[in-house]
């Protein structure tokens, strides 16, 4: 019942060789999805700490009244959306290794811009330059906030008059880069300013343009804007997952060459040089992205002070952030089965955090559903269509919260419309097929938050109805669990895997 996937899995294959990830995890996520054991850190109050060191040199933290050798130690600030499991593997260290003049949270994310003291094991790696803040990379609301068509149009560019036909509908070019904003989780800011710097379309209107490969892929089966685009976009969710779970810690170059990230990086700038990095040589590479005619010059041109509107949501993820309670999307004492268990939010790229439920009904496969999907929980709809429908949670007093919902293969007939507002268990629509391949009737649920996609476990567990998700050895296969209660999830839909909610 998996959903589908833009291209071909040769393309994927293509450009995964070189990823420092596993090749037995291609085509799907990497299998290595299991959620990291937490390391047991002493927490409670202590005066400051002295690391015994035989240089005379001590030099205090800025924010910490911890002192430390930086001939031995670096000192790093903890960053939106850090875990201890994550930064010990960004610097090649165990989380026991890490120190800190507060307490150190074993599970959970690390609280904003706590100073953390940490072994050099290794030198400073090479291009510890940033380039843009996580908020210009998922579709955050910096990114929302942007109309497009009219971005393109005042522009009027080549991308103005450019048409594809994608999935039997004929898009313009403003739409097609929406609708790879939405399905990826993308800023279209960063969509924009990348088109621009491989093609001079948004700007200009070169002579005689590839309207083929109109970003350089050459790639067969995979022609026109929507297909390249598709594939740069899961390129850099790749880059920004894989950083943001400590699942990568190298660069990989077209030409073979390889070097460590530098470990103070943020998500947004590491998933930028993965994408290039995918597309050019180490030896061009830098001046591609920072030089005069290199993308970062080409976003400023079009958008200005990358960090302006970044300052004004991040830390995307703030310290006192609350999960939404979630109910199971079907009504009380209905029996659906879990058909897919924890498998990425999205496609290839994209974290662990999705689950299948198909409703027991006896029908046909791949029928529109007489079963109703409920919303989980209370929210305005912001998405809907090609089988997708997103929901903006709200808070008791109708605020948005910043946590989104998204529901796939959702079918047309009867679905909700955009700006419907919901409460929990109202009817949304019908499980189906729609939005993608699917070998039978089901809904995909998976979460956001301000445009990030959410895997399960640490930092972000996830519970429907009080049914706690616990991932597996693979992808699609694991477990819901309530006290002493497990489903297991069955493509088949066998009965070890119904859940009546």
């Amino acid at each position: 019942m998996r959903k589908s996937i833009y291209y071909s899995i040769v393309l994927i294959l293509f450009f995964a060789s070189a990823c420092n990830l596993p090749s037995k995890s291609l085509p799907g996520i990497p299998d290595n999805t299991k959620t990291l054991v937490p390391v047991k850190i002493e927490t409670q109050q202590k005066p400051p700490l002295i690391l015994q060191t035989p240089s005379p040199q001590l030099v205090p933290t800025p924010t910490d009244s911890l002192i430390y050798d930086p001939s031995r130690f670096v000192s790093y600030t903890a960053q939106s959306g850090d875990t201890i499991p994550v930064v010990a593997a960004h610097f090649g260290v165990t989380p026991g290794q890490i120190l800190s003049a507060g307490p150190i949270p074993a599970q959970g994310l690390l609280p904003n811009n706590q100073t953390l003291v940490i072994p050099k094991l290794q030198e400073q790696a090479p291009y510890p330059r940033f380039l843009l803040p996580d908020s210009e990379i998922v579709n955050s609301p910096c990114g929302q906030r942007l109309n497009i068509q009219k971005f393109v149009n005042d522009a009027n560019g080549r991308l103005n008059t450019y048409t594809q036909d994608v999935d039997s509908h004929v898009l313009s070019g403003s739409e097609i880069v929406k609708l790879v904003s939405e399905n990826n989780s993308i800023n279209p800011h960063f969509l924009l300013a990348f088109v621009e710097f491989r093609s001079h379309w948004v700007l200009g209107n070169p002579p005689a343009p590839d309207l083929t490969h109109p970003l350089g892929l050459n790639i067969p089966g995979n022609e026109g804007l929507f297909n390249e685009l598709s594939i740069y976009a899961q390129l850099l969710n790749i880059g920004y997952y894989s950083w943001r779970q400590g699942k990568m810690t190298e660069l990989t170059f077209t030409d073979g060459a390889s070097v460590r990230i530098s470990p103070f990086l943020n998500a947004g700038s590491v998933a930028i040089q993965y994408l290039f990095a995918r597309s050019f040589p180490q030896s061009s590479w830098e001046d591609e992205l920072y030089g005069p005619n290199g993308f970062l010059s080409t976003y400023q041109l079009m958008f200005g002070d990358p960090m302006a509107c970044a300052r004004t949501i991040e830390p995307l993820f703030p310290n006192d952030l609350q999960i939404p309670t979630l109910e199971l999307p079907f009504a009380p004492g209905e029996a659906w089965a879990l058909t897919g268990g924890l498998h990425e939010d999205w496609i290839t790229g994209t974290p662990p955090g999705a689950l299948d439920f198909a409703p027991i009904t006896g029908e046909p496969p791949c029928t529109v559903s007489r079963a109703w999907v409920l919303a989980s929980a209370p929210g305005i709809v912001t998405r809907a269509g090609n089988g997708a429908l997103q929901l903006a949670l709200v808070d008791e007093a109708g605020r948005i919260t910043g946590w989104d919902l998204l529901y796939m293969h959702v079918a047309e007939k009867e679905r909700i419309a955009v700006g419907t507002h919901v409460n929990t268990n109202d009817p949304i629509g019908h499980p189906s097929c729609e939005g993608g391949a699917a070998t039978g009737t089901h809904v995909h649920l998976a979460r956001l938050y301000r445009g990030e996609w959410i895997g399960a476990g640490d930092p972000f567990p996830y519970t429907l109805s009080g049914w706690l998700a616990l991932p597996g050895e693979k992808p699609y296969q694991s477990s819901l669990v309530k006290g002493d209660k497990v489903v297991v999830s069955n493509i088949n839909g066998s009965s070890n895997s119904w859940i009546i909610r």
